[in-house]
């Protein structure tokens, strides 16, 4: 399952990303990153939603056990480093992360062919005028059924059952 945490700061500031993600580590173990925490800058947009969505997928993709932090921007994709504890020395290792832009945009692009209702709902709870001032703006998304290692149509199929299954428990 892909657990995402997306926020949103309505300030950019001065940074040249619309998009940060970092890996939370899971409360049972320190050593299984269990939630990706994508933060968002600016005026967010369906597309920029799903190219930051776009960016955890294929960073997942590198592997079950990193604890990655980068940052996603149009014009150079995804710069960051991933790290990892090896299980027989107790090293701690540490590698650049790039992913290419071609492989976000086509990412991206499923993402908002097979699942762009969904994406546009998050956006819609984060863009709400009801919240409170001062609350950080955030919810919550999850991917039942995509694996780290999986394609994305895998993920967006099952992101398609989790959105059917949330309407039929809405009505």
């Amino acid at each position: 399952m892909l657990d995402v945490m997306v926020q949103w700061e309505q300030e950019p500031g001065d940074r040249p990303a619309f998009a940060r993600v970092r890996s939370v580590a899971s409360p049972e173990t320190a050593e299984s990153p269990s939630r990706d925490v994508v933060t968002l800058y600016g005026q967010p947009t369906p597309e920029s939603l799903a190219f930051a969505l776009a960016a955890t997928v294929e960073a997942r993709k590198q592997g079950l056990y990193t604890t990655r932090e980068f940052e996603v921007t149009e014009t150079t994709g995804v710069v960051g480093d991933a790290a990892w504890r090896d299980r027989s020395t107790g090293e701690l290792i540490r590698r650049d992360l790039n992913i290419p832009l071609t492989v976000l945009r086509e990412t991206a692009k499923d993402l908002l062919n097979e699942g762009g209702q969904a994406i546009r709902r998050l956006l819609a709870g984060l863009l709400m005028p009801e919240w409170p001032e001062g609350t950080r703006r955030a919810l919550s998304f999850q991917l039942a059924g995509a694996a780290p290692v999986g394609r994305a149509s895998d993920m967006l199929a099952a992101m398609r059952e989790a959105d059917a299954a949330n309407f039929d428990d809405e009505q």
